[in-house]
């Protein structure tokens, strides 16, 4: 939302209002002038009187605050006197035809209700199905290579003005990455550390660093290959409209080879709107027919199968449909892929336990589909393939407040409840509290062996023989009934009572949002109940009330 949108919102007869919600249902960053500006106590009800509305929320239902930023939306408009065309649309990321699910009928009442209102002018014409737009960029193609490597001045740049960000990353050096699962655990783990000398960089527990990573080079070679581009080849990028700016990540002149590693999203799968992009820019009968099946309502079903649930990959796709990718034009590159996004990972270090460093602790990512090839992730395998050892090894990255935010005052408790990787950002505020002398810090932390993947045990065990942590541990194969950190609230629901009803704790969860959150709550309920005496209703208000007071955080990740 931009300024010209909160000047020019009380002139404006409609407005279609597309919203994310983020943390403990936040408003996106790009979105929180405007939030404050809206929610101004002194706008008249009648500030909004002369405009139709609708509202489309893209949220994830595994989330307590489900499109919470949407919901209130809508009813502030409403209560400023809008006009709502249609109740608001709550995309779901959780869905398994992902947000379109709910969007689509949306969509369709929202046109009907719209040129209803708005006819299309007689003298206009409407763009044809199967006619692309115009492309956003043009990319000019230089007969050679520059003689300075724009590439490399580019990552060297000029001193940023201020803290890294997304535009002007911190190039860290990568000091350790190192295996902390045992050799015969399923799943790799690495604790990763980076030193950040210089950086400018500041972080408090709770925050997150994001790490844009790379493209692996075979995949580079391939995509390449089917497109028809020579990835040595130098272009400059423009802008087919004035005032349109060029990504920030690319240099000018870029390589075609640092186009596609460091920028075009090849791996991710792609969404509807790739296939029908790709459908329009397709010269092939039959390919153009399956793509225009994939981009239809009706197609959903069929795509879901052939894309979402194995998993197909943009690369994979093209590779499928190779007389299509032969004929893209390099001009709708930008078009049709869409940049790698940067990964957040918490970050589970404090500057005052290791000053002028920062640790992750990342699971790398790699599963089986019925594809032949593993499933891996873009950013834990990258930044797994880095060795130190072999070389220096820098990764762009800067930090951001996360969702969790802890208590100052000294002696006020904190239960943290971290399974899995889940742990980490509850090691860096743990790090924290005892540097600042803060005590009562409760660790509940889950994993399956104690002997392959129970992360930091000794320094946990230090803590607690020091007498600043206790640790409640719960591994969940190392009997025959599988205990988890449920069961372990659960059995200690008397000193959780005591500590979240007469000692003012703070309750944090972070972890898989898949299942354990819902688990957490309800144990949490149910001790609320045995040892509070509250009835079912007022131990679900009682952790309404918590969450109210920011005293029950979490951060979960699908």
């Amino acid at each position: 939302m931009c300024l010209f949108v909160e000047v020019n919102l009380i002139s404006e007869p409609l407005v279609i209002f597309v919203c994310a919600t983020t943390g403990q249902g936040d408003p996106p960053d790009n979105m929180k002038n405007f939030w404050r500006f809206i929610f101004r106590k002194n706008l008249p009800p009648t500030s909004l009187c002369q405009m139709d509305f609708a509202v489309l929320g893209l949220g994830d239902s595994s989330y307590a605050k489900f499109n919470f930023v949407a919901k209130k939306l809508h009813r502030r408009l409403l209560q400023l006197g809008g006009s709502a065309l249609l109740p608001a649309c709550l995309g779901d990321d959780q869905h398994e035809l992902g947000p379109d699910a709910a969007i689509d009928p949306w969509l369709h009442d929202l046109w009907e209700k719209v040129l209803g209102l708005y006819p299309v002018p007689p003298d206009l014409g409407v763009i044809p199905p199967g006619v692309p737009l115009p492309s956003k960029f043009t990319l000019r193609f230089l007969p050679e290579a520059p003689k300075m490597c724009s590439e490399e001045q580019h990552v060297a740049g000029a001193d940023p003005p201020g803290p890294p960000s997304e535009q002007q990353p911190f190039l860290a050096p990568m000091v350790t990455n190192q295996r902390v699962t045992s050799p015969s655990h399923f799943q790799d783990v690495r604790l990763i550390e980076f030193d950040i000398t210089g950086s400018g960089l500041s972080f408090a527990a709770g925050d997150v660093v994001l790490i844009r990573p790379q493209n692996q080079a075979s995949h580079v070679q391939q995509f390449c290959r089917v497109l028809g581009l020579d990835p040595d080849q130098y272009f400059t990028l423009l802008p087919r409209e004035p005032g349109v700016p060029c990504p920030t990540q690319l240099p000018q002149p870029c390589s075609v080879r640092h186009l596609v590693s460091h920028y075009l999203d090849v791996a991710s799968v792609p969404r509807r709107s790739f296939f029908e992009l790709l459908a329009c820019l397709s010269p092939h009968e039959l390919e153009r027919e399956k793509l225009l099946q994939f981009s239809a309502p009706q197609g959903q079903e069929e795509l879901y199968s052939y894309c979402n649930r194995p998993r197909r990959t943009v690369l994979e796709v093209l590779c499928d449909f190779p007389h299509t990718a032969g004929a893209v034009p390099a001009d709708y590159l930008l078009d049709l892929i869409p940049p790698i996004r940067p990964r957040a990972f918490s970050i589970a270090s404090s500057l005052l336990a290791h000053p002028s460093r920062l640790q992750i602790l990342v699971a790398v990512v790699h599963y089986q589909t019925r594809l032949k090839e593993p499933r891996r992730g873009l950013c834990s395998s990258w930044l797994a393939s880095l060795d130190p050892g072999r070389g220096p090894v820098q990764v762009p990255l800067w930090v951001r407040p996360g969702s969790l935010t802890f208590p100052e005052t000294p002696d006020t408790p904190v239960i943290m409840v971290g399974p899995g990787t889940g742990v980490a950002p509850f090691r860096a505020a743990v790090q924290e509290r005892v540097a600042r002398g803060q005590t009562g810090n409760f660790l509940f932390f889950g994993c399956r062996w104690r002997d392959q993947d129970f992360y930091w045990e000794s320094e946990w065990l230090e803590l607690e023989r020091k007498g600043c942590l206790t640790l409640f541990t719960a591994f969940s194969r190392e009997q025959e009934r599988k205990v988890y950190v449920q069961h372990r609230l659960r059995e200690l629901g008397p000193l959780v009572w005591e500590l979240l009803d007469r000692r003012g704790a703070y309750f944090y969860l972070a972890g898989n949002a898949k299942g354990m959150p819902a688990d957490v709550s309800e144990a949490l309920t149910s001790v609320f109940q045995e040892e509070g005496g509250l009835s079912g209703p007022d131990a679900a208000n009682y952790l309404a009330r918590l969450q109210r007071m920011m005293r029950f955080q979490s951060e979960t990740w699908a």
